[in-house]
């Protein structure tokens, strides 16, 4: 079975990781044909959907914020989706401001890395200005946001050492060179792009380059390849959502790739959260675009048009409030409040908090399509 790496025992009475440069030799079994098969079509279903829809981009917001929710879920941040969207909005939120800022700064990265690849490319340096956007004013802040790790890692319990770590990376000596040879690999086209993210994702977990954020800017160099590659025409499929739903799964096919050389496996298990996930956010927008068409029907019969142009904003952000209404569209405070009031009338919106001034409403049917748990199926082809 192909090694993925070599396991180095340190004068210092610790055993490293020192992974080998990609591609790793794997065999295009009957299996994995299968599960890229599914991957390719599930995507191509997606592409199609994307292709279809009258605006594709007025989905791309609460999407790119559910991944933000998710990814940071993973890491232990419990901040909900409905949470983060109503604060976007101006809405009253009971929780952690701390957790709240850092899944909205996942957002920023995410943002800003989508903004400069058209410009650098998918580079290592791209990954330092995401890393750095991600935790700055945040807990992990201590980290060097945007900077390389200059000591030793490892992932383990709370207390742990590097002597009684689950996983200990390279040492920081190692990493630059790593990311030299993780960045051509990300160049190259040898490979089917799905799998070649398949295996980048893994060598960066694997290198663990910052002292802290490594999952999320692992997640996040997964949505950057998918846009840089082209792989869908609007960025609507996200990983995170399978990830988290399957997170023992998840950890122990990476560990099991570094402790066991089972590139297949890892490489299967990839393939169906991209094929599960292309079929969740099918299913998703479908049902949120139908939605939104049934409110334009009741909305058009009104005799001003202000309360339509209302309505289409609640596909970026199913969060609203008067003063931002005013904000996006530029009309008058009182316009923006009567077309607010007729919404409700209309059953499309409902306050969301309890102030009198400046309330924020919220298309709850529209929420919950977001906020849907993924069902959650690992297919073994």
């Amino acid at each position: 079975m192909p090694q993925p790496g070599r396991w180095i025992e340190l004068p210092e009475g610790y055993t490293v990781f020192l992974p080998e440069p990609l591609p790793p030799s794997f065999d295009w079994t009957t299996r994995l044909i299968n599960a890229l098969s599914d991957a390719d079509r599930a995507v191509g279903r997606l592409a199609g959907e994307g292709r279809r829809l009258p605006n594709p981009h007025i989905l791309i917001r609460p999407f790119v914020a559910r991944e933000a929710v998710l990814s940071s879920k993973i890491e232990g941040t419990q901040a909900t989706l409905g949470e983060l969207l109503a604060a976007e909005a101006g809405a009253v939120v009971n929780h952690s401001p701390d957790d709240l800022r850092e899944v909205a700064n996942y957002v920023v990265a995410l943002e800003h890395g989508m903004a400069q690849l058209d410009t650098t490319g998918l580079t290592v340096e791209l990954l330092r200005e995401v890393h750095a956007k991600l935790l700055v004013g945040v807990r992990g802040e201590h980290a060097r946001p945007g900077e390389f790790r200059d000591r030793q890692n490892w992932i383990g319990l709370p207390g742990s050492t590097p002597h009684t770590a689950v996983f200990v990376p390279p040492p920081p000596g190692e990493v630059a060179s790593l990311l030299e040879s993780l960045e051509r690999f990300l160049q190259q086209e040898s490979l089917p792009p799905l799998v070649s993210i398949a295996l980048a994702h893994y060598q960066f977990e694997a290198i663990h380059p910052f002292l802290d954020g490594n999952g999320r800017v692992g997640r996040l160099l997964i949505t950057l390849f998918f846009h840089a590659r082209k792989v869908l025409p609007s960025p609507l499929l996200y990983l995170s959502a399978f990830f988290e739903a399957s997170r023992r799964e998840y950890y122990s096919e990476l560990r099991a790739v570094s402790e066991q050389g089972v590139w297949e496996d890892w490489l299967v298990y990839f393939l169906n959260g991209v094929a599960r996930q292309s079929e969740d956010a099918v299913d998703r927008s479908t049902r949120m675009l139908a939605l939104m068409d049934t409110w334009r029907l009741r909305a058009a019969a009104l005799s001003s048009d202000t309360p339509l142009r209302v309505l289409e904003l609640l596909a970026g952000n199913p969060f609203l409030t008067a003063a931002g209404v005013e904000a996006q569209l530029g009309v008058a405070r009182s316009t923006a409040a009567r077309a607010i009031t007729r919404l409700v009338e209309l059953g499309i919106v409902e306050p969301a908090d309890e102030r009198q001034r400046d309330r924020a409403y919220c298309a709850r049917a529209l929420l919950k399509i977001l906020e849907e748990p993924t069902r959650l199926e690992i297919r073994h082809p």
